[in-house]
Parts: C-alpha cells; sequence; structure tokens
C-alpha cells in the first residue's frame, strides 16, 4: 500500500547553500525505494485554518520503503543540511486502499464508539 512522506517546512527567506545542496542530493536517496516527489515546496492555499511554510509530499510504493529511505546511510548523511537551516515538521504516512470507503471507517468508528449494554 502507498506511503508518503509529509513535510511542512518553515525556511528562512534566504537559504543556506547547504540547503541546495541537499535539493540536488535528494533525489539520489529516493531512488533506490521508490520514492517521488508529488509536491516540493509548494505555498499552500488554505482553505480552513491557518498554516506557515510551505510543503513537501514524498511518495513510496509502501510504508517498509519510506522507513528504510529515512533510515538510509544515504539519506541520513544529507539530512542535517536541510534540518540545520530550516524549521519544520516531517511525517511518514501510510495511505489507503484501493476503493477505500470512508463510510465503512465511520460506520466501524461509530460502533467502537457506542455506550456497551451494562453487563460484563
Amino acid at each position: 500500500m502507498t506511503a508518503y512522506a509529509l513535510a511542512n517546512l518553515r525556511p528562512r527567506p534566504t537559504l543556506h547553500d547547504d540547503v541546495f545542496t541537499y535539493m540536488e542530493r535528494i533525489q539520489d536517496t529516493l531512488d533506490p525505494y521508490g520514492g517521488h516527489f508529488l509536491v516540493h515546496g509548494t505555498a499552500p492555499e488554505p482553505i480552513e485554518g491557518r498554516t506557515k511554510g510551505t510543503y513537501v509530499l514524498i511518495e513510496f510504493p509502501d510504508m517498509d520503503k519510506a522507513r528504510a529511505w529515512y533510515a538510509s546511510d544515504a539519506y541520513q548523511a544529507i539530512l542535517p543540511m536541510r534540518t540545520d537551516h530550516i524549521e519544520g515538521t516531517a511525517v511518514l504516512l501510510q495511505g489507503v486502499p484501493p476503493n477505500y470507503d470512508p463510510a465503512k471507517t465511520a460506520a466501524s468508528l461509530r460502533a467502537a464508539q457506542q455506550p456497551g449494554d451494562g453487563s460484563l
């Protein structure tokens, strides 16, 4: 099942040269894990709530590949080039299966939330 690395980054107005080097080298760290950019440095168009910074979204074939990429020696070697100069958060997210039905998820959550009949 597809997985994603999502980052919300808040770069300074002037980027440190290390950030450019990181950008030049990151794709080589993604290739062995099937990772590719879907969004890179895009400023959001807020439709609900507030947001700051830019977003990066990278797609992977599955969560194991996403985890392996992040933990890889190649990526860990360049990661400080970004984290030392840009504040932000990054997460790995499991995608949903094909034909995902949010109504089924709602039904499961609703059932799990129902109070019991009082018996033990």
